[in-house]
């Protein structure tokens, strides 16, 4: 690996963030994507581990794109200048949840778990049902020792809790939530230690592998809408 040369391009593609600059410059493009393939296979290897579900991805099967859909967006850069996987049993589908790297030049990478995704309301409903009826489980997990080592749940969240829920339920906050997620940051110095960022990593993902098996246990029934 060299994490580096992933970095370099990056913040190159950042600052040349034009159709002209990305087509000039695919050999590099190519270089870094190759880089990006190659740590997300020892990503793999490593939270195998612990998690043998994610042994069989293909790491090309679970990157996503640099180009930008700009259709409904005010920023009408072309190109998001990060490298970006979601290592879970099912791919680099939302759910079931799973392990999710960003690298990103300037202090943006970081390490990630849980819902992400807010847009199906249904998927919310299934977590907060279980948090309900699997509070204490919930409230172990997220205050244990190592959980708050290293995170706090974050997630788009209502101003009050939802109709149909009980306003005085111990996990009421969490209630409010309608995405569960984790994130842990990682300076451009740490990424460029290639041993001890890969090290890291996998102890990170190691950490929040009981907050995401909560979540896949409240999100088993669900099933992706059909387009």
């Amino acid at each position: 690996m060299n994490n580096k040369l992933m970095l370099n391009y990056l913040a190159d593609l950042s600052a040349n963030n034009n159709r002209e600059w990305y087509h000039d410059h695919k050999k590099e493009n190519k270089i870094a994507s190759e880089k990006f393939e190659q740590l997300v296979q020892e990503l793999i290897n490593g939270i195998g581990t612990f998690d043998q579900s994610v042994l069989h991805n293909v790491p090309k099967e679970l990157t996503f794109k640099l180009v930008r859909d700009t259709r409904f967006s005010h920023d009408k850069s072309p190109y998001n200048p990060a490298f970006r996987a979601h290592i879970s049993s099912m791919g680099k589908l939302p759910i079931p949840v799973g392990y999710y790297i960003m690298i990103k030049p300037n202090g943006g990478t970081f390490l990630g778990g849980g819902l992400f995704a807010d847009m199906f309301s249904n998927a919310t409903t299934m977590v907060r049902d279980y948090i309900v009826e699997h509070s204490d489980e919930w409230n172990n997990i997220i205050n244990s020792a190592k959980f708050k080592k290293y995170f706090t749940v974050k997630g788009t969240a209502l101003k009050n809790v939802p109709a149909g829920y009980d306003k005085e339920h111990p996990q009421a906050e969490f209630l409010k939530y309608k995405s569960w997620y984790v994130e842990y940051f990682v300076s451009d110095s740490e990424v460029c230690s290639e041993e001890k960022f890969l090290k890291k990593a996998i102890e990170i993902f190691k950490a929040m592998k009981p907050f995401n098996d909560y979540l896949n246990k409240a999100l088993e029934q669900f099933k992706m809408p059909t387009r």
